[in-house]
């Protein structure tokens, strides 16, 4: 499993590139935010943030309830939907 990037905009790509694997294997947005809350969860959990934006998203990850983390796992996949991987 790749390491959880320190950088913000690294991260931003890993997120991207992950997006862009659950398009090419035809997962719908809800499907890719299901995964994703997973994802949330356990890095919430169980990974230290590496920068102040982690930082932020852990803390309203854990005050959010399971609608609300749905909501950030949603935005999340839209803010990264698009990018261009490098």
């Amino acid at each position: 499993m790749e390491q959880v990037s320190s950088s913000w905009e690294e991260w931003k790509q890993q997120l991207a590139q992950a997006v862009k694997i659950g398009e090419s294997m035809n997962m719908s947005r809800e499907q890719m935010a299901k995964r994703a809350e997973a994802i949330g969860d356990f890095l919430a959990q169980r990974v230290d943030p590496r920068n102040p934006e982690q930082k932020v998203l852990q803390e309203l990850w854990q005050a959010a309830d399971q609608d609300e983390q749905q909501a950030i796992a949603g935005a999340m996949i839209k803010l990264v939907s698009g990018q261009e991987v490098h």
